[in-house]
């Protein structure tokens, strides 16, 4: 392997373990990214003529501390904190406890529920996943220097509120960990789904997601809500390939399931059934026991609607959301569309501005045979669908029952 391929794959699986260790010792976020960062570069530099040493993670982290001493004492920082650094010990990667340490204290900060969602994302991103700002503001579709600023802004709510550095206990965890699923569950779906612009999918995205997704899995491997996310995510992107075809969107009905990985679909089928044997179903779980519904029906025809849709009612005592009550109504329609259809018209109110109610109801509609009724509710549709892809998809709908 090339050196250059070589520091790109311990960019991914280093970075955020280092930038943890150093926030950790030095307590200083812009610091800490800068002295990775300077890290990583000295490799790039030093290993094509010195040879790539036999232990380049501990060297990566070393280079990385020794690095933040020499700026902290440049700075005046006391003596104090750079004995500490100092004394922090040899830098060979610890076990994977150890390795868990330091990361997972990372992802919570990052995570905190007194920072704003969207910083939480943007934090989760830079320092546990290492990508640039300027990648992060593409990916949400804002200017760099908005994100810089967005950045800037959740490190210092850090240092105001003086956010302890560390995994919560076990009272807080299952509240924390809540707020943690959700930044990586956003993150998956913008990409999977955009909320906005003309791409459906940004598949980077997703990607990060279902790193970060696996990260999770392995730090707390007795927690079944972060395997049910992992699952969850897999199950679904699984189903990647078929979505788009020459950039149009594709319905799950229409779709060739041919182009499905079935193999990571199995595997995502055992990661759940792991975490329910454990008795402790959560949201997770339950979005991810129906995503396998789909993701394992041989054919659209044989989707056994009736499960998915007392799937959706456990997850609504559980979770309670007009979207969910929405999806409840779609598996229930499948079977018996006028009863879908009253289901849908009790979410008129909450859900005015949401396309997919719209669009659910004109398919129903379709089904039916009442095909004006359908171009009005595909209409509504179209004027609320937020993509380039979607808004093509319900025209071309429309055009097929139009006169």
């Amino acid at each position: 392997m090339s050196v250059d391929a070589t520091v790109t794959a311990l960019f991914r699986q280093e970075w955020g373990r280092i930038v943890a260790t150093l926030v950790r010792l030095a307590g200083d976020w812009d610091l800490a990214e800068e002295c990775a960062q300077d890290a990583f570069t000295q490799a790039l530099r030093r290993w094509p003529t010195e040879g790539t040493p036999p232990k380049p993670a501990a060297w990566l982290t070393t280079t990385a501390r020794n690095r933040a001493i020499d700026r902290l004492r440049r700075d005046g920082i006391g003596t104090a904190k750079l004995a500490e650094i100092a004394a922090a010990g040899p830098a060979d990667p610890p076990e994977p406890d150890g390795i868990g340490d330091d990361l997972l204290r990372l992802v919570f900060t990052c995570c905190h529920p007194v920072l704003p969602f969207e910083a939480r994302v943007a934090l989760t991103l830079r320092a546990v996943a290492g990508l640039s700002t300027a990648e992060i503001a593409r990916a949400f579709l804002v200017s760099e220097g908005a994100m810089t600023r967005r950045l800037t802004r959740a490190k210092a709510r850090i240092r105001a509120e003086d956010l302890p550095f560390r995994v919560p206990g076990s009272e807080e965890l299952p509240g924390r960990l809540t707020a943690v699923l959700g930044v990586v569950y956003l993150l998956f779906n913008e990409g999977y789904s955009a909320s906005g612009g003309d791409d459906l999918v940004r598949e980077r995205l997703s990607d990060e997601a279902l790193w970060l997704g696996g990260l999770l899995v392995r730090l707390l491997p007795r927690e079944p809500e972060a395997a049910g996310l992992l699952a969850l995510m897999e199950l679904h992107d699984a189903r990647r390939p078929a979505r788009l075809a020459a950039g149009e969107l594709v319905p799950l009905e229409e779709q060739d399931r041919c182009r499905w990985d079935h193999e990571r679909i199995r595997a995502a089928v055992t990661v759940l059934e792991d975490a329910l044997r454990r008795g402790r179903a959560g949201p997770y779980q339950l979005q991810a026991a129906i995503a396998a519904c789909h993701a394992t029906a041989p054919s659209f025809a044989a989707t056994p609607w009736p499960e998915i849709a007392a799937l959706y009612g456990r997850l609504e005592a559980m979770a309670p959301s007009a979207v969910v009550r929405l999806n409840r109504a779609v598996a229930v329609g499948m079977s018996d569309p006028d009863r879908g259809l009253a289901l849908m018209d009790d979410l008129s109110a909450a859900l005015r501005e949401y396309h997919l109610l719209p669009a659910a109801r004109a398919d129903l509609l379709r089904r039916l045979g009442r095909l004006p009724e359908a171009a009005e509710a595909y209409r509504a549709a179209l004027a609320l669908a937020p993509t380039g892809p979607e808004r093509r998809y319900l025209r071309r709908r429309l055009a097929e029952i139009s006169p």
